[in-house]
């Protein structure tokens, strides 16, 4: 497995990192046996960078991860939780205020069994007050910094507009890392016009979901999937396209995904120990450009196509 620099933070991640939210039975029911399982498959395999939050599964990814990681010693692993979006039962909930912001750290550290976060983000800032995020809640997250219970701040959102504004709108160096999903997949490489930007401040960069919530996969997409169906139908064209030639999408995904040296990291989510040594595999092998170029066309119209996050 290779390794990059994420940014500016001295933290050495993998190209391909471990995401948590399928922990949380956020796509389809896990058996916990299985997730814990997935954890130690992932951290045995080289994913050493684990992000989750507190929204997914509301707060049972959390709480499965926190097993696993009770059971893994603290220098092997980076962890990655946020703050600003919950739920309960069923319900979500948002509260981007710094008095919730800082109780949610604590909340997180209890429920991961770990005294000290690696990286702690502003999660779908999309659903906050935008100014809020940039004069209270960031702050919050700083001042935790600052006693030394988290690393490094960050923000995360589907909108890139949204990441830039909240850049724009706050001091140098208080924003260290953003984290961005469905935007650099082979339907859709908008991250690639926002590089320039993050790295001239020296922003670590994050890419999450690399087969877009299920568009890139054989199984195809759940039935709250936002994708309009213009994009659903073209990509679902794709997917048979690969499966004829005996190259799964996911395969082709997976390392499209990794391919960008300027991106040091790329999130997919498994609560499946036997899918996560698959794309551990995946992403080690060579890329076949041709069948990119050939899956982008049959795309066509419907690249960079993209929904409003829910």
């Amino acid at each position: 497995m290779k390794y990059r620099e994420l940014g500016k933070t001295g933290m050495m991640v993998p190209v391909l990192s471990f995401g948590a939210s399928s922990l949380g039975g956020v796509f389809h029911s896990v058996r916990e046996e299985d997730a814990i399982e997935a954890v130690f498959t992932a951290i045995d395999n080289g994913l050493n960078f684990i992000d989750v939050s507190p929204y997914y599964g509301h707060y049972k990814a959390e709480t499965v991860l926190g097993k696993a990681l009770k059971e893994i010693p603290r220098d092997k692993y980076l962890l990655s939780t946020k703050v600003g979006r919950y739920g309960e039962n069923g319900v979500n909930t948002w509260d981007y205020s710094a008095r919730r912001a800082t109780e949610s750290v604590y909340e997180s550290m209890e429920r991961l069994h770990v005294d000290y976060i690696d990286l702690i983000n502003v999660h779908d800032i999309e659903f906050a007050d935008l100014h809020q995020v940039a004069e209270e809640t960031l702050p919050a997250l700083v001042e935790l910094k600052q006693k030394g219970l988290v690393g490094h701040v960050g923000i995360t959102d589907l909108q890139l507009e949204n990441l830039k504004w909240v850049i724009d709108h706050t001091a140098p160096g208080m924003v260290e890392c953003v984290l961005n999903f469905c935007h650099y997949s082979l339907n859709d490489d908008k991250l690639a016009d926002f590089l320039d930007f993050f790295e001239e401040r020296g922003l670590g960069v994050i890419n999450a979901s690399p087969l877009s919530m299920g568009l890139l996969t054989q199984r195809g997409i759940p039935e709250w999937h936002p994708a309009p169906k213009p994009l659903v139908e073209a990509c679902r064209k794709a997917v048979r396209y690969c499966a004829e030639q005996g190259y799964p999408i996911e395969k082709l995904a997976i390392q499209f995904a990794v391919s960008n040296p300027r991106i040091p990291t790329t999130l997919f989510s498994s609560a499946n120990p036997q899918s996560i040594l698959k794309n551990v595999s995946y992403a080690e092998e060579p890329i076949d450009w041709e069948l990119v170029r050939k899956v982008q066309e049959i795309i066509g119209d419907q690249m960079r196509v993209s929904w409003a996050n829910s």
